[in-house]
């Protein structure tokens, strides 16, 4: 069980069992991903509504890609509980992929991690070297500093009763070309030949390659930049979609122009940035560096900017309502899309939420159609769930909000035509403009002059 020289022997003949802790959308294909692979699978999950439902056999997340990769039935291959005790002491190697969010106050909030690190150490096997690595996004040092802390409080041991790792997730949901099976991952480990084990086994699950990176804090770093990174370039094309407008430019045609440069990386401005990493992961590092007393000033700022972006919307749609004779206080708006990315239901940090919150303080009441997300998931004190955006009949404005294909694709013609006034904003820039003109609608683009 757990560590042992013959580790990578027991990779190659796929005779390990592997533990999953939350079956979430990291949780889950991981999940899935090793149990394709070859390897014995112990999922579990504090959700008991997620457990009866892979139990029948059915996909409990917000992903289709999974529907139908969900074993039928439980078997030695694949078990899922909600109990760790019945499932920790039969893993060799145990992955933790529980949430990371952030607190009301924007500082970390690491009790899922801990709770589910206190769960796992408090089901092992003593003396097993079960190989525990965590998944989740945290900053430099929570592995060893926070799961460090339970094993001395549990008197549990290093290098005798466990080995501690981490290998952050990567892969994008809903896009088969970066999923579980095909990104490269990183491991950080403590115990080098630990660490080039873990490699060997998650080379096993992905087709990306695997390098093992040194230090667990090396790998900790590196998830929080690479999406650190990500958010300071869309805080960049977002803040230039508020500045060239202004003098009569617009910011797709700049982009463009810039993009005929070998070296330019293309972006696109948006309504905001959603989906639990950009917008979670830089706080995280905000958080270790005031604990180090080192300023994060950059990283502050492009927050800063893309948590102004749906604001900055709503304001638009208020300039368009105004020029156009609409009274604000009496103006229906159709927001069309909900979830923070194309072609799924995940509406974790949805920018459409905080849009939504402005237009009602601004007294406009707001309709919204997601074909993925199911109307009963909406926050009905806030918006108006429909079944079609064609039920919305007698709104003044439709807001491209996420740029599902059934958005792009919808009858423009026949939605005009159930419109009190036919004005449409698009905040993805992802229509074809003339056809939405022919089709009887006055268009408006986020980033460019009105």
């Amino acid at each position: 069980m757990g560590w042992g020289s013959d580790f990578s022997a027991r990779v190659a003949s796929r005779d390990l069992t592997i533990g999953v802790i939350g079956l979430g959308y990291v949780g889950l294909p991981t999940a899935l991903g090793f149990h394709d692979a070859g390897f014995r699978v112990r999922a579990v999950d504090v959700n008991e509504q997620v457990v009866a439902r892979l139990e029948a056999g059915e996909n409990p997340g917000d992903d289709p890609q999974h529907d139908d990769l969900i074993p039928a039935a439980q078997s030695d291959d694949w078990r899922v509980s909600t109990s760790y005790r019945d499932m920790i002491p039969d893993c060799d190697v145990v992955l933790v992929t529980v949430p990371t969010p952030v607190n009301t106050d924007l500082t970390p909030d690491l009790s899922f991690v801990r709770a589910a690190g206190a769960s796992v150490f408090g089901s092992l096997t003593k003396g097993a070297r079960t190989v525990v690595v965590l998944e989740s996004t945290v900053y430099p040092g929570v592995t060893r500093e926070l799961w460090g802390g339970l094993l001395a409080e549990l008197e549990l041991e290093e290098e005798v009763d466990v080995e501690l790792a981490y290998c952050p997730e990567r892969f994008v949901p809903g896009d088969p070309e970066h999923g579980v099976r095909q990104v490269p991952r990183v491991v950080g480990a403590t115990n080098e030949d630990v660490g080039e084990g873990l490699a060997e086994l998650y080379d096993t699950l992905t087709s990306g390659g695997v390098t093992y990176v040194g230090s667990i804090e090396v790998a900790e770093a590196a998830k929080v930049v690479e999406n650190v990174q990500r958010d300071l370039n869309i805080a960049l094309v977002n803040e230039l979609a508020r500045i060239f407008p202004s003098i009569g430019i617009d910011v797709e045609d700049v982009l463009s122009a810039a993009a005929t440069k070998w070296n330019f990386h293309r972006y696109h401005p948006g309504i905001g940035v959603g989906g639990h990493c950009i917008p979670v992961d830089p706080y995280y590092l905000i958080q270790r560096a005031a604990e180090t007393g080192t300023p994060a000033e950059l990283i502050s700022a492009a927050r800063a900017v893309n948590r102004s972006m749906p604001g900055n919307v709503a304001s638009d749609i208020r300039s368009i309502l105004a020029a156009n004779g609409v009274v604000q206080h009496d103006a229906r708006i159709l927001l069309l899309g909900w979830s923070y990315k194309p072609g799924i239901a995940d509406a974790r940090e949805t920018p459409a939420e905080p849009l939504a919150q402005a237009l009602r303080t601004s007294g406009m009441s707001v309709e919204v159609w997601d074909p993925y997300v199911d109307p009963a998931e909406l926050p009905v004190d806030l918006v108006s769930p429909l079944a079609s955006p064609f039920e919305s009949a007698g709104f003044d404005m439709a807001v491209v909000v996420t740029a599902h294909d059934e958005v792009c694709d919808l009858d423009w013609a026949a939605l005009a035509e159930v419109a009190r006034h036919p004005l449409l904003y698009d905040g993805r820039r992802v229509l074809d403009v003339d056809a939405v003109a022919q089709a009887g609608w006055k268009l408006y683009l986020l980033g460019s002059p009105f």
